[in-house]
């Protein structure tokens, strides 16, 4: 078998992609990467529109159509990205207590009548249990690659799918924040009876004490009591309302900014959270929750290269809420999405070299 030297040597950058190859048509294997994508395809909790567990498969199908050139990095496909093997067991798993859940959320939204109360109200209790077995598996997957001097990204999977690397990150690094770039705030407690829900990932994050600090980028849809739990965190949360920005920047301030005024609340580690529906929905039509307003593309980008710029270091990342819909455009921007995670991270990381 060929080494990652000889792999590297043999492959060119210039071609099509190779579909039958790796993430992005890549030649290397877990073991020769320097970043490992760890695919989670789970969305029991979805509330509005499934499709999230097809996210990684979406991405990865469509992530070989991507040319590999990255203006501002020296040879960033030589870095090393490869993706596990998507489970078909959590798939599966997923896919049955989904169904169980649409029928128990139903039936919540009836006004909980007597008929079918036997049938759910064990079944929070069941979903829990799952997505308690869920987090330790991926934290356990997610410690052994970080031991290895691997840098770690999830792929969703819905939101609530990263915090087993959450978890895992806390027990590496004494302290970190999170930049969450999300249409919601995601700090519902339990949301419809599931501690683990995808509304509840920031939540469930601000559990680990060693999260110092959680900035919201793009939120644009919350409850009130989402709100009060910010305002009232003594500044451990700060939201930056997709409203506000947009107000500021149509009142003359530039985004470069605005992403100073973002980055300036963050630690020396960071953890990205990115939700696609933080980008403008034209950009992620199916995605399960679509909300008017958002980023664009490059201004996302341009906030991660900002954070780099800034010296900061970026501990990990999760890439969520990407659902195929009827076309490959969904998984065409994921994939660009999170190509560019990969490769800055890895510059914050001093993997690679960049022109900043």
């Amino acid at each position: 078998m060929d080494s990652k030297e000889q792999k590297i040597a043999n492959f060119d950058p210039n071609g099509v992609g190779d579909i039958s190859g790796g993430l992005f048509g890549l030649p290397f294997t877990i073991e020769e990467s320097e970043v490992v994508i760890i695919p989670t395809p789970w969305e029991v909790t979805v509330s509005y529109s499934a499709g999230t567990a097809q996210g990684p498969l979406a991405v990865k199908d469509a992530s070989p159509q991507l040319d590999l050139f990255e203006p501002n990095i020296k040879d960033a496909w030589k870095l090393g990205i490869a993706m596990e093997e998507i489970s078909d067991e959590w798939l599966a798993t997923s896919d049955t207590l989904r169904q169980k859940a649409e029928a128990y959320i139903n039936w919540l939204e009836a006004g909980s009548p007597e008929v079918g109360k036997a049938e759910y109200e064990n079944l929070p209790a069941e979903v829990t249990a799952k997505g308690e077995e869920f987090l330790q598996w991926l934290k356990s997957k997610s410690l052994a690659y970080l031991k290895e001097g691997k840098l770690v990204g999830v792929l969703g999977g819905d939101h609530s799918t990263p915090l087993g690397l959450m978890h895992a990150l806390a027990e590496v690094h004494d302290e970190y924040g999170i930049l969450q770039i999300d249409a919601h705030a995601d700090l519902r407690e339990a949301y419809e009876g599931f501690k683990y829900s995808h509304a509840s990932i920031m939540y469930n994050a601000l559990k680990l004490q060693q999260v110092k600090k959680l900035v919201q980028v793009g939120i644009r849809d919350l409850c009130q009591a989402e709100a009060e739990l910010a305002d009232q965190s003594n500044g451990r949360v700060t939201i930056f309302y997709d409203a506000t920005l947009k107000e500021n920047m149509y009142a003359g301030d530039s985004w470069k900014k605005e992403c100073k005024k973002i980055i300036a609340q963050l630690p020396q580690k960071v953890y990205i959270s990115f939700d696609i529906d933080g980008l403008d929905p034209k950009l992620c039509p199916a995605t399960g929750t679509p909300v008017p307003g958002g980023l664009e593309f490059e201004q996302a980008v341009y906030l991660v290269k900002q954070l780099v710029k800034s010296g900061r270091e970026i501990i990990g990342f999760d890439l969520c809420e990407v659902a195929p819909g009827e076309s490959e455009w969904n998984g065409n921007v994921g994939a660009r999405v999170l190509q560019k995670l990969c490769n800055w991270m890895a510059v914050s990381q001093k993997r690679l070299e960049a022109q900043l």
